[in-house]
C-alpha cells in the first residue's frame, strides 16, 4: 500500500521518537492513522524527557513485558534489543529478568493473611507465636539483605520458615551479585506491581517508598508509570494484524477491500439463501 503524505510523516515522526517499527505498527497506520499518532503522543511523553536513562526506560518495558501476568514476547524481544543498543550489557538485562521473576511470591503475600484469618476464624489459631531462633535470623538476614522488612512477610516466616528461606535465596540473587544500582532495582518492582495485568498495590507501596529512600525522585518514579501506562496498546498490536489480514482475506474481485456494507449484501454475513448462517467464519466452525 502506498502511504500517503500524511500517513508517511506519521510513520517517520514514530521512527524518529520511539526508534522502531513493525508489522503491527503498519496495520495500525493503515487502519487508523489518527490513532497511532495518538499513541505515539501518549507513548512519547518519558522519552521527551530525561529522568531517566535511555537503557533503564527499556529495562522498565522488559519488566512490563515480561512480568507472568502479561509475558508479551514481541515486546520483550523489541526491549531487549534497545536496550542493548543503548549499551545494556547481558548481566543487567538478566538482573531485569531475575527482579520480574519475585512476582510469583505475591501468591503467598496475598494467600498467606487470608489462610491466617481463616486459622483465626475457625479457633486453630490464637494471634502470632514467637519468632524461634531460626526464624529470627531469617528476618535479621532478609532485612540485612533487602535493607528493609514489611508485615506481610511475618505470616509467611510464620507458618512455613522452609519456604521463606528459599524465596529468600531465591529473591536475593539480584541483590548479592546483580549489577544494577538498589535505586533501578527498586524501580523495577515498580513497574511491574503498577501493571495493569497485576496491580499488586501493597508492594507497589513499599517498592516506591524504597526507591525514594534510595534517592529516587517523585519525577523518576512517574516516569516509570507513563511507561507501564501503555500496556494497553498490546490490544491493538495483537488485533490490528489480525483485522489488516482478515480484510485482505476478504479483497473483493476488483482487488477492493469488502467492507461490512459490502460482506452482507454479498451474502457473506448473515443468512444464507437456504437459512444457513454464512459470514467469514461460518457456521460450521471453520
Amino acid at each position: 500500500m502506498t502511504l500517503t503524505t500524511r500517513q508517511q510523516e506519521i510513520k517517520d515522526e514514530f521512527v524518529r521518537v520511539r526508534g522502531t517499527w513493525g508489522e503491527a505498527w503498519e496495520s495500525m497506520l493503515r487502519l487508523d492513522p489518527g490513532f497511532l499518532e495518538s499513541y505515539l503522543r501518549l507513548s512519547a511523553v518519558p522519552w521527551n524527557r530525561d529522568r531517566l536513562p535511555p537503557k533503564v526506560k527499556e529495562f522498565v518495558y522488559i519488566a512490563m513485558d515480561a512480568a507472568a501476568t502479561h509475558l508479551y514476547t514481541p515486546g520483550i524481544r523489541q526491549h531487549v534489543r534497545a536496550a542493548l543498543g543503548y549499551g545494556a550489557s547481558a548481566e543487567e538485562i538478566m538482573e531485569v529478568l531475575q527482579l520480574t521473576a519475585t512476582l510469583g511470591i505475591h501468591a503467598c503475600n496475598i494467600g498467606v493473611p487470608l489462610l491466617l484469618e481463616v486459622l483465626e476464624e475457625e479457633g486453630l489459631r490464637d494471634g502470632p507465636e514467637p519468632l524461634d531462633e531460626r526464624r529470627e535470623e531469617l528476618k535479621a538476614d532478609f532485612t540485612r539483605r533487602r535493607g528493609y522488612w514489611h508485615s506481610f512477610w511475618d505470616g509467611l516466616l510464620e507458618l512455613d520458615p522452609d519456604l521463606f528461606e528459599a524465596y529468600l535465596d531465591f529473591s536475593g540473587v539480584p541483590w548479592t551479585t546483580g549489577v544494577l544500582e538498589p535505586k533501578v532495582k527498586e524501580l523495577i518492582y515498580i513497574a511491574f506491581d503498577a501493571s495493569a495485568t497485576h496491580l499488586y498495590e501493597p508492594g507497589l507501596k513499599l517498592h516506591m517508598r524504597n526507591a525514594l529512600g534510595l534517592g529516587a525522585t517523585a519525577e523518576e518514579i512517574m516516569e516509570v508509570l507513563a511507561i507501564v501506562s501503555v500496556i494497553g496498546i498490546h490490544t491493538v498490536t495483537e488485533g490490528a494484524p489480525i483485522l489488516d489480514e482478515e480484510l485482505r482475506r476478504a479483497d473483493g474481485p476488483n482487488g477492493d477491500v469488502l467492507n461490512a456494507d459490502t460482506l452482507n449484501k454479498d451474502g457473506l454475513n448473515g443468512d444464507g439463501p437456504n437459512g444457513e448462517s454464512g459470514g467469514l467464519m461460518g457456521g460450521g466452525g471453520r
